[in-house]
C-alpha cells in the first residue's frame, strides 16, 4: 500500500496523512499579502486537485491573508476537506507575534477565522501556547482552554487541539477536554517529542509536526543530503518520508507557495526509505 492511501482520524474526519500548511502563502515573514496572488490561488487549487483533504491555517497568518485566499480559491469546500486553524497569538503592525490568550481575544479569533474562511464551525482549533519563543515551555492553559470549551459548547468548534506544548500541558488539558491533535516542532534532527509521539499513538491521537526541515533555522545535515542524493530525491522529500515512517499517527502539513514544490512534497508519500537510510537518519537526532 502506498503512503498516499494511508489515512488517520483527525476530529470527525478521516484525512490523508500528507496534508498542506498554508502559512507560506502570506508575504515575507508570514506578514502581508503574497507577491503573486494568482500563484497562491493556483497552489491551493492544486492541493485539492491532488486529493489532499487536510489544510492547516490560521487567521494570524498575514494576518487574515491565508484564510481569505483559502476562501477565494476553494469555497464552497469539498465535503471531505478538513480545515484546521490555531488561535492564541496575534500580530502587531511591526509583524511581531504576541500572545492573545484572554477569553475575548480567543472568541474574536475563532469568529474571525470562521468569517474569513466562510464556515459556520471549525473542525479543529488548536490552542497555540505562547510561553516559549523558541519551543514549548510549561505554563497554565486552564483559562484559555475554558474559553475554547465554551466556544465548543456554542457549536463554533467541533474539536480542540494543542500547539507548541509540553507533555505535561497535554496531560493537564486532557483532564478538561478531549485533545484532537498536538502540533509541535519536530523533525529528523529535533526529536524532543519522541516519547510524546509514542504516547499519543497509543491513544489514537494525531501528532502534526511543523518545520520538517527546521523552518526559520534550516537543517544543515550532510547525512540528510547524502540519503536524498542516493535515492534521487530532495532533502525535503526524504525528511517528509522519514516522518511518515516514524509513526502512523503523524500527519504532515508541509507548506509552499510554489506549484512545483507542492508536487515535489506530495511525491514524498511514494518514497519508502530503506533500512540503511532510516538508520543513518535516525542517528542525526541522537547526535
Amino acid at each position: 500500500m502506498s503512503q498516499t492511501t494511508l489515512t488517520y482520524r483527525l476530529g470527525d474526519r478521516e484525512v490523508g496523512r500528507l496534508g498542506y500548511g498554508a502559512m507560506q502563502l502570506a508575504g515575507p515573514g508570514v506578514f502581508g499579502p503574497p507577491a503573486d496572488e494568482a500563484r497562491a490561488i493556483q497552489v491551493l487549487r492544486d492541493v485539492i486537485a491532488a486529493g489532499v483533504n487536510h489544510i492547516d491555517t490560521s487567521d494570524f497568518y498575514g494576518p487574515h491573508v491565508t484564510n481569505k485566499l483559502i476562501k477565494q480559491a476553494l469555497h464552497p469546500y469539498p465535503e471531505d476537506l478538513c480545515i484546521v486553524t490555531k488561535v492564541g497569538a496575534r500580530r502587531d503592525d511591526q509583524a511581531n507575534w504576541l500572545p492573545a490568550f484572554s477569553a475575548d481575544e480567543l472568541t474574536r479569533a475563532v469568529e474571525d477565522n470562521l468569517r474569513h474562511l466562510g464556515l459556520d464551525s471549525m473542525e479543529v482549533v488548536n490552542l497555540r501556547a505562547m510561553f516559549g519563543v523558541h519551543g514549548p515551555e510549561d505554563g497554565p492553559l486552564e483559562a484559555p482552554l475554558e474559553a475554547l470549551i465554551k466556544l465548543k459548547e456554542r457549536g463554533l468548534i467541533r474539536h480542540i487541539g494543542l500547539s507548541n506544548v509540553t507533555a505535561k500541558q497535554v496531560a493537564d488539558a486532557q483532564k478538561m477536554t478531549p485533545v484532537a491533535c498536538v502540533q509541535n516542532l519536530y523533525n529528523v534532527a529535533n526529536r524532543h517529542d519522541d516519547k510524546l509521539i509514542d504516547s499519543l499513538n497509543e491513544q489514537g491521537i494525531p501528532f502534526v509536526p511543523f518545520f520538517p526541515l527546521g523552518g526559520f533555522t534550516p537543517l544543515q545535515s550532510g547525512e540528510l543530503n547524502e540519503v536524498a542524493q542516493a535515492l534521487n530525491a530532495t532533502p525535503m522529500q526524504v525528511a517528509l518520508a522519514w516522518l511518515l515512517q516514524r509513526s502512523p499517527n503523524i500527519l504532515l502539513i508541509p507548506g509552499t507557495s510554489s506549484p512545483q514544490h507542492l508536487q515535489e512534497n506530495l511525491a514524498s508519500a511514494q518514497l519508502t526509505l530503506p533500512p540503511e537510510a532510516l538508520a543513518k537518519l535516525d542517528a542525526i537526532g541522537k547526535a
